[in-house]
């Protein structure tokens, strides 16, 4: 799978509408710079920025920023305007529980629901059965979306544990495993990503100004994953990232190396929603999934790696980061079908 590219696959998807209606789907190839055998090639891939483009094309087209997925319109400028509202709210869960309203408000035949299942809170969407369901397009479209806005509003990716779908494994499942989840599950009661629930207190660091310059990058800054590449807490994840785990400063360390005061460090990561554990937790659970999907270390060696003094601690660690046993996670059985 080519880094920073999608599925064919998506493009007729968002194409279908217009075709369906007999507008002028060329020109909009034309204008993304995507040739237009990619109608007929599915199994290609083209540059997710160029996917940006045509995806603003036919939202414009069809005054729809759905795609026509839904039987009411999500009219042009909708998406604008739920992002210039919530930067008001103070947290993430008041975000989410505001956004989901709107939605909600918006569309007739989707319905979104923020719910708590233990340690985990639960982004979920139904749909109402008609003659067109499943609209899976449509549930991929809001989902990235609603997961684009939450990541944005909080200045950090929100890992998702597990993703669950309606409707059956579609052919292209693979691209879900970097849109979403290594964890997936099709043919489930409802479609919905799972998360953290200690995340929902996570502070709304996004303001008018932010909003704007969001807007202005959207959808290309969401499409595949969000990330934040200017805040502190980046900065400090690529500092580590380059370093093996063993020469990674304490925090007094780390504020040195920054230039700052302890202090004003923690202050100013706490202003972004972040603390420097973690980001080092977040780090080594993205460490240890890559080294366990793409390398033969055992997973003694991953926890030594890890900096884990024993393999039992980092089998706890990685149990409460995803919600299941490394060999699970390593053999695809978390994948369920």
């Amino acid at each position: 799978m080519e880094k920073g590219s999608i599925s064919n696959t998506f493009v007729c998807s968002a194409l279908a509408p217009v075709l369906a209606r007999g507008l002028d789907a060329q020109t909009l190839l034309r204008e993304a710079a995507i040739p237009l055998s990619v109608l007929e090639n599915k199994a290609g891939r083209i540059d997710s920025r160029k996917f940006a483009i045509l995806w603003l094309g036919v939202a414009r087209l069809l005054d729809d920023e759905l795609f026509g997925q839904d039987s009411r319109r999500m009219k042009i400028g909708s998406f604008s305007f739920l992002c210039r509202t919530l930067v008001h709210c103070k947290t993430l869960n008041s975000a989410l529980l505001h956004m989901l309203g709107f939605f909600n408000l918006l569309l007739d035949d989707f319905q979104c629901r923020l719910e708590v299942k233990g340690e985990n809170a639960c982004l979920s969407i139904s749909e109402r059965p008609s003659a067109f369901s499943p609209r899976v397009f449509g549930y991929e479209t809001l989902l990235i979306m609603q997961h684009g806005i939450a990541c944005w509003l909080t200045g950090r990716r929100i890992p998702i544990l597990a993703a669950e779908f309606a409707y059956p494994e579609p052919d292209y499942s693979e691209e879900y495993h970097v849109m979403y989840s290594e964890s997936l599950r099709f043919n489930a009661p409802s479609t919905m990503l799972v998360f953290d629930k200690s995340l929902l207190g996570l502070p709304v660091i996004q303001n008018t100004r932010h909003a704007r310059d969001f807007i202005r990058g959207a959808p290309a800054n969401f499409i595949l994953k969000y990330k934040n590449t200017t805040g502190l807490a980046p900065r400090i994840r690529r500092h580590l990232r380059a370093a093996a785990h063993s020469r990674w400063p304490d925090f007094e360390s780390l504020a040195v190396l920054f230039r700052m005061s302890p202090s004003t460090l923690r202050r100013r990561l706490e202003e972004e929603g972040q603390s420097f554990q973690a980001i080092k937790d977040d780090l080594r659970r993205a460490m240890a999934c890559d080294f366990l999907c793409h390398t033969n270390k055992s997973a003694t060696e991953i926890a030594a790696e890890l900096g884990f003094a024993e393999v039992s601690a980092f089998h706890r660690a990685f149990k409460k980061w995803t919600g299941h046993k490394p060999s699970d996670f390593r053999t695809g059985r978390v994948h369920q079908r």
